[in-house]
């Protein structure tokens, strides 16, 4: 029988092995010690994961302040994904998140600033906030840097806006899903993104309309349908699309991409013989949609820790006002395929 005091070193022991580590560097992690890198101190998470042991807590008087999280709806799958990974990173260093999810119908983004305000939160995190609509005005972050309220934004650069921001490439993004459907033939291509004011959307466009030049000429036609990010939008979108002839279209968001599939479907064709179809961010669940759905992925985690790693930097004084910028990464699975011969006939 193993002792009482046996049980703490085999753990370590076992908790190093199979995380690759010293029994020190896990005693770190154990008891919540700085000078552990964030790599490092997942590891050890997981393997007490694997190994059924409970995370350490942190006691409130250990936590280094509180950090607003404003996230949209979370019926994308996207932005749980991103509330996740930044709530994650941000305990590491030590900061309890505040998560503030936005509805239609729910509290606005201008209320839970409000709040996070008299909570006296260190910082906040914009997640595709009201930064991402160009139409919407820019006095509200004007005033938190008057303030001197660290504040980071995700994904919706505005220029206007001298703050750190983090956003990954949809120009980029566009002009490798083109490539993509042009290296399988495919001239009849569309893009179906959300409303035009929105941010995301503006640069879709751009990069759809420039890739489609690049890879089919200057006078190549660049059908783009605008709607909602929602599978509704996409489904709405594609079927005006389809009687337009395309045969590959690539949305702004999965849920698009969803909603294409399902028009597609609808209209007795098939994805992707009939028409393919790229979506955009790759959540958990598309590789098991019929057909698995190819998708341009969001680095979700990178772009977490790097609005983590400038946020923290402006609580300290160090203030960055840039835009980092993260390449998407094509992911194909069953959804895309060579153009149908002689195309798809107009319905």
């Amino acid at each position: 029988m193993t002792s009482t005091d046996e049980q703490p070193r085999t753990r370590l022991a076992d908790l190093a092995a199979l995380s690759g580590v010293s029994t020190a560097t896990v005693s770190r992690v154990l008891n919540r010690r700085p000078g552990v890198a964030d790599a490092t101190r997942q590891a050890v998470y997981n393997a007490m994961d694997m190994l059924g042991y409970e995370r350490p807590r942190r006691s409130p008087s250990q936590s280094a302040g509180l950090i607003g999280l404003i996230v949209p709806e979370l019926s994308n799958p996207v932005f749980p994904a991103f509330a996740q990974a930044i709530e994650t990173a941000l305990a590491h260093h030590g900061y309890t998140p505040l998560l503030c999810t936005q509805t239609a119908s729910g509290v606005s983004e201008d209320e839970y600033v409000e709040t996070l305000l008299a909570a006296n939160v260190a910082g906040i995190v914009f997640v595709n906030g009201l930064h991402a609509d160009s139409q919407a005005p820019t006095a509200r972050y004007e005033r938190l840097v008057e303030l001197g309220v660290p504040f980071v934004l995700v994904n919706g650069y505005r220029e206007e806006l001298q703050v750190p921001t983090v956003s990954v490439d949809e120009v980029l993004g566009m002009d490798i899903a083109v490539r993509h459907l042009t290296a399988l033939g495919h001239t009849r291509i569309a893009l179906a993104v959300g409303q035009e004011r929105l941010v995301p959307s503006m640069l879709k466009r751009q990069g759809f309309v420039t890739a489609m030049k690049r890879y089919l000429g200057p006078t190549a036609e660049h059908r783009v349908m605008t709607s909602l990010f929602t599978v509704e939008g996409g489904e709405a979108s594609a079927w005006a699309l389809m009687r337009e002839g395309v045969t590959a279209i690539i949305c702004g968001s999965d849920l698009m991409a969803l909603g294409a599939v399902r028009a597609v479907t609808a209209a007795g064709r098939c994805v992707p013989e009939d028409v393919s179809v790229v979506g955009f961010d790759d959540s958990v669940f598309l590789g098991f949609t019929d057909p698995p759905l190819t998708t341009l992925r969001q680095p979700v985690p990178g772009m977490s820790q790097a609005a983590v790693d400038l946020l923290l930097q402006s609580i300290r004084g160090r203030t960055q006002a840039t835009e980092l910028r993260f390449a998407p990464e094509l992911i194909v699975r069953g959804s895309t395929t060579t153009a149908p011969a002689g195309g798809t006939d107009r319905s």
